[in-house]
């Protein structure tokens, strides 16, 4: 059995595994559960991410990457493993092409950290691909021609801003605020406000459910569940749409002004590419509401998600595993 050439969405949140000729094979929150006493791993993807939160003393749940970069790298070899045996790329006859994407940011040691754990898991050959160029591959932009196209990719731990021409990046940048950032700062709204400690899990279904940054309605609510600081007993609230705006405000306006100095690094001529063709924008973090109308307000440009924000990555690796000789250049 030959080996399938893969690409891999190597996410702060999720990974995305693409199997050339299969498509989307795998997507899995990015949590291992561990035993504390001797690091021996209990679970990995879903069935750990069901234990956020809810594990006794001697296990935890970690999260391996962080900010889009590897922060434990026995862990992410192990998760890493276990997923490609489970979509089962590796042949027996030879080993597997596999594409990794990481954010515009990463550093040559981390891209070399992530280019190690890869070659260690059987690699026949690594590409290391930056995010934004892939998503905006995936997001169906065509980035060979002589003009600019704009992409903004909110994951789980960083948003990733390029601008690119002629498949190359022109000018970049990489913020380490994004999805996990945004439940944190629910976290602490709640936390300041109502004197409730919540749960990461609770967050990101406020979030999904309540968060709008743009034009939120304060009759939109949700009872929140957590424990109280004084008493230390259970206790529910109510908080609302606007809230939560207010929560996520200043995470919000610093990726807008990360973007807007992006724009202003840009030449001229691309400029006007920008304004005529707008920004898009992928990610799961791109599905907050109001994300189109407040950028396109503050930014004075068009700006649309992608019609899949949450694969897009992933997508842009799939075209790549069918063009692997572009890489090879």
């Amino acid at each position: 059995m030959l080996a399938k050439d893969i690409g891999i969405d190597l996410g702060t949140a999720n990974v995305l595994i693409y199997v050339k000729g299969e498509g989307i094979v795998l997507n899995e929150p990015s949590v291992v559960a561990i035993k504390t006493d001797d690091k021996k791993i209990l679970a990995i993807g879903k069935e750990a991410s069901e234990m956020v939160g809810r594990t006794p003393g001697k296990v935890k749940a970690v999260e391996p990457m962080r900010d889009g970069v590897i922060d434990d790298f026995e862990i992410t070899e192990a998760m890493l493993n276990y997923f490609i045996k489970k979509v089962n790329a590796k042949g027996l006859l030879a080993k597997p092409r596999i594409i990794i994407c990481c954010p515009s940011n990463t550093t040559q040691v981390e891209k070399n950290a992530i280019k190690e754990v890869a070659e260690r898991m059987g690699a026949k050959k690594v590409y290391l691909e930056e995010e934004p160029k892939v998503a905006a591959i995936g997001a169906g932009m065509d980035i060979s021609q002589p003009s600019a196209n704009m992409v903004i990719d909110i994951g789980g731990g960083t948003t990733d801003i390029a601008i690119l021409s002629l498949n190359g990046i022109v000018t970049s940048n990489s913020l380490r605020i994004a999805g996990n950032a945004f439940n944190n700062d629910i976290i602490k709204y709640i936390k300041d406000k109502y004197k409730l400690l919540i749960g990461q899990r609770t967050a990101e279904n406020i979030k999904i459910n309540l968060a709008n940054i743009y034009n939120p309605d304060k009759n939109e609510k949700e009872e929140v569940r957590g424990r109280d600081i004084v008493t230390g007993l259970p206790k529910i609230i109510t908080v609302n749409a606007v809230e939560i705006q207010e929560a996520l405000h200043d995470s919000v306006y610093e990726i807008i002004k990360v973007t807007r100095n992006v724009l202003e690094q840009t030449p001229p001529e691309l400029s006007a590419d920008i304004v005529d063709k707008g920004i898009v924008l992928t990610g799961g973090g791109s599905l907050i509401e109001g994300f189109p109308e407040l950028f396109s307000k503050e930014l004075k440009v068009p700006v649309f998600i992608a019609d899949e924000p949450l694969t897009s990555v992933a997508n842009g690796c799939g075209i790549l595993l069918d063009n692997l000789n572009l890489l090879e250049q």
